[in-house]
């Protein structure tokens, strides 16, 4: 609960000293901008609230792990909610209006998380988790996206360590393998999801692992 609340508490703050002019740079979320990376995460922390405020009867059907769909395809944002959130962002005009609609609902979103029972079930598409496997899951959510945010933005302040040290052990759950050791967490992150092409070193240091990526994950 602690590290969903420090990892989405660093992205708002990361979006809130992107400079007015950055929000048209191209975001290391492929086909998006800075501005319709942002407007996603207006539409993430409306979907933790919903989450948060549906509870579920029976047991639970997925964890933090396999609450994620692997893809086997990078998305071409040719999807219809991909497409409208491209025109949500635009239609903001104003980075400001962006800005402060994301800290008004991701603010919401945050005391939500803070206050809700770990042990409650609740459901989200289609399956049944605790609230704190759902949590842990958007752990990885929050540090994938801020890797997105800071990718063509230099000078911006690094990530939470810790977010990025579960993040990794979260997707190497998902991979079912380990990444080199050799690699730090940013780079098993960035490789492993496709956000970057493996140097020859690291594709030869991933064996039997290197085929099954990138984990496009949904």
């Amino acid at each position: 609960m602690e590290l969903f609340s420090r990892s989405w508490g660093a992205l708002r703050a990361a979006v809130d000293g992107v400079a007015d002019e950055d929000f048209g740079r191209e975001s290391g979320c492929r086909g998006w901008l800075v501005r319709d990376l942002v407007c996603h995460l207006v539409i993430d922390a409306q979907d933790v609230l919903i989450t948060l405020v549906t509870p579920a009867a029976g047991e639970p059907t997925a964890d933090a792990a396999t609450y994620w769909e692997v893809a086997d395809r990078p998305p071409t944002g040719e999807d219809p909610l991909d497409a409208l959130i491209v025109r949500l962002a635009a239609a903001y005009g104003d980075p400001a209006l962006l800005r402060f609609h994301l800290d008004d609902v991701g603010s919401a979103a945050g005391r939500a998380a803070e206050l809700a029972d770990p042990a409650l079930r609740v459901r989200t598409q289609d399956k049944v988790l605790t609230v704190a496997d759902y949590l842990t899951a958007y752990v990885l959510e929050w540090t994938l996206h801020h890797l997105d945010l800071t990718a063509r933005l230099p000078g911006a302040p690094p990530l939470p360590p810790e977010g990025l040290a579960r993040s990794r052990e979260l997707l190497e759950q998902i991979a079912g393998s380990a990444f080199p050791a050799s690699f730090t967490d940013r780079d098993a992150l960035l490789v492993g999801t496709g956000r970057r092409e493996p140097t020859p070193a690291e594709q030869a240091e991933l064996g039997a692992l290197a085929a099954r990526l990138p984990l496009v994950l949904g």
